[in-house]
């Protein structure tokens, strides 16, 4: 039987890594994308309403797709890594994907250290493959390390382009229902070095990304701004918290009104308060006195030129 083409480009599989991809109504994307991901493959549907989940299955029939009733943001890759069995989780966005040998790569150095909870991948964007430049920040991460652990030691990372500890991310509880989506990356990492898991950097892992232009940025700035707050709100010291509130309330119009909107969200965020041990809150520390916040907000930083 004569293989079809979008078959003849899959890669191999590697049963260490399950590829969890989330999309919303993302159709179009995952035409371009879904092939060249690695099986073992789970698809989490966020509501799609233009026959994302169908396409998928057509796409890679192999593929597991799990469809949600509403668009749960970030929280449908915790839908996916409980859905996977495998001992590693990469993740990835309907425009994105994982370039030849990347997974079997990350899964070798996570096995050789069991201490790395979470490798975070070089991101090439656009057509032209444009490094983005959050990952050259990742790179001269100014964070600890010893000589013997592979890449930089970091503190943040593109949730596209990230290979997790699968057991790991479940114990800290996954992508949180409050923060959703943009900036949801923070949390998670605190939460995984605070539970004594090291998040590095390789740049030998590479994620491609080619996404549609930005369209609605005031949105988004808002959510940035909104999440950076409730984040520090949950996991960092009070004297934080007023620095970002200040921060944002001197960018623009659409960050003051994020603040507000963390304001409004402030009980729930107390509620979810618990503070990381003290090494995890002087490497936060660490990166703002470095001025490196993108270090642990990746959607802070301009994508290149497209």
């Amino acid at each position: 039987m004569t293989m079809s083409p979008a078959a003849q480009q899959r890669p191999e599989t590697d049963d260490r890594v399950t590829t969890v991809v989330i999309t919303r109504d993302g159709r179009a994307r995952l035409e371009r994308s879904l092939v060249h991901n690695q099986p073992p493959l789970i698809v989490v549907d966020n509501g799609s309403t233009d026959g994302s989940s169908d396409r998928a299955r057509e796409l890679v029939p192999e593929a597991r797709v799990i469809e949600l009733d509403e668009n749960t943001g970030a929280v449908a890759r915790n839908v996916g890594t409980r859905a996977a069995t495998s001992r590693y989780v990469a993740f990835a966005d309907d425009d994105s994907w994982w370039a030849p040998g990347s997974l079997a790569l990350a899964a070798d150095v996570m096995d050789a250290h069991p201490s790395i909870g979470l490798v975070a991948a070089r991101v090439l964007v656009g057509e032209d493959a444009t490094p983005d430049p959050f990952c050259d920040a990742l790179a001269r991460s100014p964070l600890p390390r010893t000589t013997s652990d592979p890449g930089t030691t970091v503190l943040g990372f593109m949730a596209c382009a990230a290979v997790v500890r699968r057991d790991a991310l479940l114990d800290v509880g996954g992508f949180d229902p409050l923060v959703q989506i943009y900036g949801e990356e923070e949390r998670v990492a605190l939460d995984l070095a605070d539970a004594g898991h090291r998040l590095c950097y390789l740049d030998d892992v590479v994620a491609r990304h080619v996404p549609a232009p930005a369209k609605d940025t005031r949105g988004r700035r808002r959510r940035l701004a909104r999440n950076d707050v409730l984040t520090a709100v949950m996991r960092l010291p009070a004297r934080t918290v007023a620095r970002r509130i200040v921060r944002h309330s001197r960018a623009g119009w659409a960050e003051v009104l994020g603040v507000v909107d963390a304001l409004t969200r402030l009980p729930q965020a107390l509620a979810l308060r618990r503070p990381v041990c003290p090494e995890v809150e002087v490497q936060s520390r660490i990166l703002d006195l470095a001025d490196r916040s993108a270090l642990r907000r990746p959607h802070l930083t301009p994508a290149p030129t497209r």
